[in-house]
């Protein structure tokens, strides 16, 4: 593969990027994420459901930059930017670990963008958050399987079964729903609310987001509905696959950032034998391959991104190759956090609970390292 000089990153990219980093730094600080979602450990996890807190403002004001629609194409009401921007936009949202549907948005719309679906995207330009239906409740991140049947009659479908492992799924006002029929895999666009729609709350660990299992109960999708018609449902959602494993890699980043620099700056200020911990080699070494796990993990997202965009037949390698590393380097930088913040590192008190918990779970999703290098063997 001959790589785009810079992965296709120019001052568009650049704008977005910086725009993003300021916007959230100004806006969502540290302590605005502890109010939100740690403000107190009894009602984080022991209230029935399990609390998912987000600010609809905050959502608003990402709809009115733009945000959501920066992945829909322009024929479609959107900015159709290149992969590489969603990629650096999605490293600043895990910085902050924005408790945010954009991530799942995001993704859905990489779903509906390879099938085709511009009503669908329209809705996404104008600020409707979505999210993807498609893991069968065995928890296969394969696209092939779904635990949805549909019955499809007259034009539309009807869809019984379940989908596990929704994220923001409490957040979303629109379902992206891959479902199995005599002729093959299905997609289909379900508004959060329809009759026979009903979300059942997991208790995850990460406290900066939701996820669901969604029951569907004889939901009816008209024509409209239909976002592809079997069996190129399960063609549209292989297409997506590098752009979901990309963004997810990305968000793995930007958090494993925030722990590299927040873990350095306490090194600096917190001192043992009359010296910062960081003068020590103990503690200089983990940094240092904190930060060699983190450049590499953004190395190989941006090579995916760019692929993505300019060579799409060497995506899926790159970016199972992206949500090995950054998966690896999230599970490495999280130990590494908290082991040098000592003590204090293990406290509800410490932030850095919250990026750890957010790291466990992007590294699951999707497939964490083992699992990308054991698909990477099987098809390379």
């Amino acid at each position: 593969m001959a790589l785009t000089k810079d992965f296709g990153f120019g001052p568009d990219e650049a704008l977005v990027r910086d725009g993003a980093r300021k916007f959230l730094r100004d806006t969502f600080p540290i302590d605005r994420l502890r109010r939100l979602v740690a403000a107190d450990h009894h009602e984080a996890y022991e209230t029935s459901p399990q609390p998912a807190p987000w600010d609809r403002e905050l959502w608003q004001q990402l709809v009115e930059l733009g945000w959501p629609g920066l992945a829909v194409p322009e024929a479609a009401g959107g900015v159709g930017m290149k992969t590489i921007a969603l990629a650096t936009l999605v490293e600043e949202v895990g910085r902050v670990a924005l408790p945010s549907p954009l991530v799942a948005t995001i993704n859905a719309t990489a779903v509906l963008k390879a099938a085709g679906a511009t009503a669908w995207l329209r809705r996404i330009a104008d600020g409707t958050p979505a999210t993807l239906a498609v893991t069968d409740p065995e928890g296969s991140w394969r696209p092939a399987d779904s635990g949805v049947t549909a019955i499809v009659a007259g034009g539309g479908a009807t869809l019984r079964g379940s989908a596990a492992f929704v994220q923001d799924a409490r957040k979303a006002d629109l379902l992206v729903v891959s479902a199995r029929t005599g002729d093959g895999l299905g997609l289909y666009a379900v508004p959060a609310d329809a009759p026979g729609v009903r979300i059942e709350p997991d208790r995850i660990v990460d406290l900066t987001r939701d996820q669901a299992t969604v029951v569907f109960d004889g939901v009816r999708v008209d024509r409209d509905g239909v976002v592809a018609a079997p069996p190129s449902g399960l063609r549209a959602l292989e297409a997506a696959v590098p752009t979901l494993l990309t963004i997810v890699a990305a968000d793995l980043c930007g958090a494993a950032e925030w722990q590299l620099q927040t873990t350095t700056e306490y090194a600096k200020i917190r001192t043992q034998f009359e010296r910062p911990i960081g003068f020590f080699q103990a503690v200089k070494h983990p940094i240092v391959n904190m930060m060699l796990a983190v450049d590499r993990a953004r190395s190989l997202v941006y090579a995916a991104a760019c692929a993505i965009d300019f060579e799409p037949e060497d995506a899926l390698r790159l970016a199972r190759m992206a949500k090995a590393a950054a998966s690896d380097a999230a599970a490495f930088c999280s130990n590494r956090s908290v082991q040098l913040h000592g003590g204090i590192g293990f406290t509800w008190e410490s932030d850095v609970h919250l990026y750890f918990k957010r790291q466990t779970h992007n590294q699951m999703l999707y497939g964490d390292g083992a699992y990308q290098r054991a698909r990477l063997a099987e098809a390379f």
